[in-house]
């Protein structure tokens, strides 16, 4: 067997969520508690940290990541999803999982998977438990799929969790309300763990206080701990200044993350440093700084306000929902208000398309595009719902296709927007080559 045999064998004959939507989501985490019990509970053999929420989760998880590397520990980092390669999903200190042990793993669990049936991410969940227990990791960053409390993920018992914000996304699977939606992701609070929460809105927090007290878990809003201000050195980095609100003290933090909402995820992750101070791990400021200032090469993350050219400024960017459409839109509107904005869109068919179009400029560009995926919703599909929302351009077959139209229809003051999907994204020829 190839590694491309055992992805094909991963990606057609399990069911994925990215390629058929909510069919693939098991309201329950019974298959992979069947799975890892099979694999002798790896998930018990070594220290880890659950990341949940709407926005956010994938940055702090990455940071977090790059921060212990820089410390010298051994770090494990499970994200999802990937973008070109599967072994995106699965990293040591920023390195992908070896393609020999995907190829075994797939093999040796064949007759597994055939008796208990799981999904794409239940039986990948396993996969990276069990090769951060046989590489012995000395931390692992975990990341939930979707939601948190019926989350594949959620069979772990962290040293710490940590909920970045709660908005809408996955309404069908989640709920309707953002109370519904913060219980949820609360699902991921164990007794006695300290949980951070990132961004409070009052409707949520109770939700969360509630279930932290029913838990007797330590309980930290990240707002109350920090307050950050953002600038940009030398048009390439994010300079942070951090004010700890507790010991009154000034710091500043760069990272290679350019995002305007990495603001907040920097607050979420000096709180969790503040709180993994008092365990046994040592996170020097050093290694803080170095971290955030490399996040990118330590980690491989990519998709996040990721400048691809100048003149005219093309960004990719893996914004998807409510929020993150209007992140995208809020820091537009701050740094790039010289010359025309041009959107290439492109969306998967279960989101609330309507409410997020109505977020777009009407006197922007538009390029109506689609992944190459079941769930993607058809570009032609896409440009008739803008229509209606007085969102005017063409439809494309391919992302290539419409960035070529948008580079030859922009002037070099311009800025080129791509978002909607991880998945738009993977088919971009400029993320081709991502094999860090």
């Amino acid at each position: 067997m190839t590694y491309s045999e055992a992805l094909d064998e991963l990606y057609n004959r399990l069911p994925m969520f990215s390629r058929i939507g909510a069919a693939a989501y098991k309201k329950d985490i019974g298959n992979t508690v069947a799975i890892c019990e099979a694999l002798e509970n790896p998930q018990h053999q070594f220290k880890s940290i659950h990341i949940a929420g709407t926005n956010g989760k994938g940055s702090c998880s990455h940071m977090l990541a790059a921060v212990f590397q820089q410390a010298g520990y051994k770090t494990g980092l499970y994200t999802s999803p990937h973008i070109t390669d599967f072994g995106e999903r699965i990293r040591i200190n920023g390195e992908k999982i070896d393609q020999n042990y995907v190829i075994q793993f797939v093999r040796n669990t064949r007759q597994l998977a055939t008796q208990i049936k799981p999904s794409f991410f239940e039986l990948t969940v396993g996969m990276a438990f069990a090769y951060f227990a046989e590489k012995q990791v000395d931390i692992a960053i975990i990341e939930t799929g979707l939601g948190g409390r019926l989350d594949s993920t959620n069979i772990i018992t962290p040293i710490l969790s940590i909920i970045t914000n709660i908005g809408y996304d996955h309404m069908n699977l989640l709920g309707t309300t953002l109370p519904e939606i913060a219980f949820e992701k609360a699902g991921i609070i164990k007794r006695d763990i300290p949980i951070i929460i990132g961004s409070t809105l009052p409707e949520t927090k109770t939700i969360f206080e509630k279930k932290a007290a029913g838990c007797a878990a330590p309980i930290y809003f990240a707002t109350e701990h920090y307050q950050s201000t953002h600038s940009v050195l030398n048009g390439t980095r994010q300079h942070i200044a951090g004010k700890d609100l507790k010991r009154s003290t000034t710091f500043s933090i760069k990272t290679d993350l350019l995002g305007n909402y990495q603001q907040e995820n920097i607050q979420t992750v000096l709180t969790a440093i503040d709180i993994l101070h008092e365990s046994d791990y040592s996170l020097p400021i050093d290694a803080i700084q170095n971290g955030l200032a490399n996040v990118r090469s330590q980690t491989g993350i990519r998709g996040r306000w990721d400048v691809l050219q100048q003149a005219p400024t093309v960004i990719a960017d893996v914004g998807h929902n409510e929020d993150g459409i209007r992140t995208i839109i809020h820091q537009l509107t701050e740094r790039h208000r010289a010359g025309q904005w041009h959107f290439i869109l492109g969306f998967v068919n279960d989101k609330e398309i309507d409410t997020i179009l109505e977020l777009f400029p009407k006197q922007a560009k538009y390029y109506f595009t689609q992944a190459h995926i079941e769930r993607a919703l058809q570009a032609d599909t896409l440009r008739e719902k803008a229509i209606e929302k007085n969102l005017y351009g063409h439809s494309f077959d391919h992302v290539n296709l419409a960035l070529e139209q948008a580079l030859h229809t922009a002037d070099k003051q311009d800025t080129i927007v791509i978002c909607g999907s991880f998945f738009l994204l993977a088919e971009l020829h400029a993320y081709q080559d991502f094999s860090k």
